[in-house]
């Protein structure tokens, strides 16, 4: 059997580029998705290429759920090697107007999500005795806060402290844990996001849009491809020696 790499939130955007990334270097993809509609045709097009890929339906607020997804999957696509905790959700809306129940399901998804995800991929790493990659998605507004993103961006920065902790106790197991942290980058959740944040400042999408291009210094949005290359590193030969490390992919908005 195939090296296996499960992936969160796969049914499409950067889950989707990532899943496609790394079907090529040659991984068995266990395309995981809350809406099994949308991993279901993504694994169809990998395996229509020739790789070798199943759908999966998870919400990752759940343990269980993560915990079952990791057991489910390795009977059927063999041992895992990766585990790419990249399932997210946002919402935009000032500190004192967002809603309880959206902060509550922002932090079971991206943070308890990534934490379970964490657990589930350490247990199976353990249990096969030869280590393993974890990635998680951090961002950019974990490294400098968004207004409009309270939530948002208090899960990312909590992901990066997660990334690190787990780092630190997983090393002598030789399981790395890392981070990529990106930008502006063109999927359906980033639609969403301009269209409220757009709403609020009584703009027009496109002048949202543009304003953002302002702060890229390299004069455009990233694609997921451009995500996906860098979690294709973090889990390649050449990145064996990096762990506890939050990776900014946002074409020049912050240094570091």
């Amino acid at each position: 059997m195939a090296k296996l790499a499960i992936v969160t939130g796969a049914g499409q955007g950067i889950g989707e580029g990532i899943a496609y990334r790394l079907a090529q270097d040659g991984f068995a993809i266990a395309v995981a998705d809350i809406n099994i509609k949308t991993a279901t045709a993504v694994a169809q097009k990998l395996n229509d290429a020739g790789h070798q890929a199943k759908a999966y339906q998870l919400d990752v607020a759940h343990r269980d759920e993560v915990f079952d997804l990791v057991k489910s999957a390795v009977a059927d696509l063999g041992q895992l090697s990766v585990f790419v905790n990249n399932a997210g959700v946002a919402f935009i809306d000032t500190v004192i107007d967002s809603d309880p129940a959206d902060i509550e399901r922002l932090f079971d998804v991206n943070l308890k999500g990534t934490y379970w995800g964490i657990q589930a991929a350490a247990t199976q790493f353990k249990q096969q005795g030869h280590g393993g990659r974890i990635v998680n998605a951090a961002s950019l507004a974990g490294v400098e806060a968004s207004a409009l993103q309270s939530a948002y961006s208090a899960s990312k920065f909590g992901i990066r402290g997660l990334t690190q902790a787990a780092a630190k106790e997983l090393a002598k197991d030789q399981i790395t844990v890392n981070a990529y942290e990106p930008g502006v980058v063109r999927t359906p959740l980033r639609d969403e996001i301009d269209r409220r944040t757009a709403a609020i400042h009584n703009i027009s999408i496109p002048k949202q849009q543009a304003n953002v291009l302002t702060e890229i210094a390299l004069g455009r949005e990233a694609t997921p491809a451009d995500v996906a290359q860098v979690v294709a590193w973090f889990v390649s030969p050449g990145a064996s020696y990096i762990t506890g490390q939050s990776l900014l992919v946002d074409g020049g908005m912050h240094f570091q």
